[in-house]
């Protein structure tokens, strides 16, 4: 694989989603929601602190959510249906390259834009602490300014690599529609990965356990990335959880990666 050629295809997808301006469209729209957050608690008395937290990082999340699949399911399929790949795949540029180069460019879009949405989130968090009264912050749990946001914001950045790496390999064989609802499905049975764990504790049927377990253990397990409660509320975090959560979504990243160049390998554009 070449490096340099990596490199370059990753520049020209962050360039093209920079002119696209879609992802800024949803930063800007994730602002407005923090600020609509901002005062959406001042309804809360004694809950403004955690009201922000809790909806500024569902903001991003939700955000970088719909980038990850609105852009990532077309990062394939555009190129097709443009024909362009012909003139891509005609240069010096390998198939492995080109896909993990567009993996990459979308990555690093991702992470410009968690970001600027970090810097409007402290901003506001830091214009909480300024306002507020000295004898409200003695009865916060964690500061305004906590440094464990940081966390719980890097493990949403990791989990959204993890879709992207879903949507670009479903987009290698599937059409942009289809690649979207497969996507979101893996992202929602993910963050629910702890009740298909214990499902057979509800049902009577062995089957449904079975099924309920199987995919357990094949699909992420994107829950144990989840420290927005226990940041917010100011609990400890489970770091043994968390890191091996962080090393499990790393491997998966790299058997999707995998996944997405054999296939794209295997296509035949003539």
């Amino acid at each position: 694989m070449n490096v340099a050629a990596v490199r370059k295809v990753a520049v020209a997808v962050f360039r093209e989603s920079v002119r696209d301006r879609v992802p800024y469209s949803l930063v800007i729209f994730a602002v407005i929601l923090m600020a609509a957050s901002f005062l959406m608690s001042r309804l809360t008395a004694g809950q403004d602190l955690k009201v922000i937290k809790d909806l500024g990082l569902a903001t991003m999340n939700a955000i970088g959510l719909l980038i990850a699949i609105f852009i990532g399911t077309g990062l394939v399929a555009k190129e097709v249906e443009r024909r362009s790949i012909y003139a891509v795949l005609s240069k010096p540029l390998s198939r492995p390259s080109f896909i993990v180069g567009k993996y990459a460019g979308l990555v690093l879009t991702l992470v410009v834009n968690l970001a600027m949405m970090t810097l409007a989130f402290y901003a506001m968090l830091q214009y909480m602490h300024l306002t507020t009264d000295d004898w409200i912050k003695q009865g916060w749990r964690a500061p305004a300014l906590d440094p464990r946001l940081l966390v719980a914001i890097g493990l949403i950045g990791v989990q959204l690599m993890l879709t992207t790496a879903v949507a670009l390999f479903f987009s290698t064989f599937s059409t942009p529609m289809l690649s979207m609802l497969l996507t979101l499905a893996v992202w929602v049975a993910g963050q629910f990965s702890g009740d298909l764990r214990n499902f057979q504790a509800a049902v009577d049927s062995p089957a449904a356990a079975a099924i309920a377990r199987g995919l357990y253990y094949v699909l992420p397990n994107l829950d144990a990335l989840d420290v927005k409660n226990e940041v917010v509320h100011g609990l400890s975090i489970p770091w043994s959880a968390v890191g091996l959560g962080v090393a499990s979504i790393a491997a998966y990243i790299g058997v999707l990666l995998s996944g997405a160049v054999l296939i794209f390998n295997r296509r035949d554009f003539k």
